[in-house]
């Protein structure tokens, strides 16, 4: 049976959880309206409470529970931002929550859900995994599970966001929205044809370690993946679910997946230019419009769906994004093992503007002659077309690079 979900429902949804949740800004984007050719408005749900969409579903389903269900508790599965919205709502509402994460999720997601109230509990190495697990402790104890998209109330929830969009950028011709079950992606592309009309494009975006609904909406039932591997775990669902796939094979133009170097330097772009922090699965659809930038029919919103990021992953995934970009240069130089020819070598590096991070000296090679040595040496540059000219440069004065 198809998903009844209208804007009248939407528009009530909003009205439920006016004071609960925050109206998030848009911010209009110089740097990738430049990249795409036409205007770009970052919707900037990074910003919400719980630090993602998450509370808006969680919320108006735990609202609607009957005294009785509330009065026995909700239980849940979440890499984290789930998590959180579930914390949050429940302690709003004074329900008990019990909720499951993967063995691999953030410390910083688990802390922010034990600190909002909830129960936290570990259980396998996937959302898929902790969300068996969720079902069998609501089997057992009657707690109702609050599914982190696979329910209509979630979606109707999410969809808040949709509408929020059409309220912000009444012109607006393409929304891009990050997907990992499809609540988000259905309920937004409700909101706005509903509140807007047809004319406005809606594209999810998905991992590429993580892409369930390409083939799901292929074969028209949703269809499990045999593995996950992605940083973007907001958005890493293995299977879609029945509820929002329906709604997205109706409401949604496409769905397209992005690399995870793609990933990083949209972290990076918005860290940098836009001074947005924002978890890799926020930043899909910005890795999406970086990919394809004369594709999008302007104005264009890109929905950041999240900004729950571990500060360790956030540094190595930018550091990550720094190289992709060709921010750093790493080079290996077979020089002579005598006094002066490492200083000669930074002297030479420091003449063509690049920033010496790291040294290291490589002795043990089989290859080396007795009075040789391969230094590695790690530079921060300018960009793609510096890198090149430090290399040309080393080649020009006499110096043997090698490969990695």
């Amino acid at each position: 049976m198809a998903a009844d979900l209208r804007i009248e429902h939407v528009r009530a949804a909003a009205a439920t959880l006016a004071d609960v949740i925050s109206r998030t800004p848009v911010e209009e984007s110089a740097a990738l309206s430049r990249i795409a050719g036409t205007r770009v408005v970052l919707k900037c749900e990074n910003l919400q409470r719980g630090g993602s969409f998450k509370i808006r579903g969680a919320y108006l389903r735990m609202s609607r529970l009957t005294q009785e269900q509330q009065a026995r508790g909700v239980v849940a599965a979440s890499a984290g931002n789930h998590a959180q919205g579930v914390a949050l709502a429940a302690a709003a509402l004074g329900i008990d929550a019990v909720v499951y994460m993967p063995l691999g999720a953030a410390l910083p997601k688990i802390a922010a859900t034990k600190g909002y109230g909830a129960t936290v509990r570990m259980h396998g190495s996937t959302v898929d995994e902790a969300l068996v697990e969720a079902y069998a402790e609501a089997e057992r104890t009657g707690r109702t599970l609050i599914h982190p998209f696979d329910h209509l109330d979630i979606v109707t929830g999410q969809a808040t966001l949709g509408l929020e969009i059409a309220e912000q950028v009444p012109d607006v011709r393409t929304v891009i929205v990050p997907t990992g079950g499809g609540g988000l992606l259905a309920g937004v592309s409700t909101a706005l044809h509903g509140a807007l009309g047809p004319h406005v494009t809606i594209v999810g975006v998905q991992a590429e370690g993580a892409a369930a609904y390409p083939d799901s909406l292929a074969q028209g039932r949703p269809v499990a993946l045999a593995q996950m591997q992605t940083m973007a775990d907001g958005i890493a669902i293995g299977c879609p679910g029945e509820v929002p796939l329906d709604i997205v094979a109706r409401e949604v133009q496409w769905v397209e997946t992005v690399s995870e170097e793609e990933l990083s330097q949209a972290l990076l772009l918005l860290t940098e230019r836009a001074k947005l922090v924002v978890e890799p699965s926020g930043a899909a659809g910005v890795a999406a419009l970086r990919h394809h930038p004369g594709r999008w029919e302007g104005p264009v919103v890109v929905v950041l769906s999240g900004g729950n990021v571990d500060p360790l992953v956030l540094m190595r995934v930018l550091q990550h994004g720094l190289v992709a970009a060709g921010r750093y240069l790493q080079v290996k130089v077979r020089t002579k093992d005598t006094p002066g020819h490492l200083a000669r070598l930074l002297a030479e590096l420091a003449a063509q503007g690049g920033n010496v991070l790291n040294v290291g000296h490589v002795r043990t090679d089989p290859t080396l002659a007795v009075d040789e040595v391969d230094i590695a040496v790690e530079i921060e540059t300018r960009g793609a077309e510096h890198c090149t000219e430090v290399i040309e440069r080393l080649h020009a004065a006499g110096y043997q690079v090698l490969p990695g």
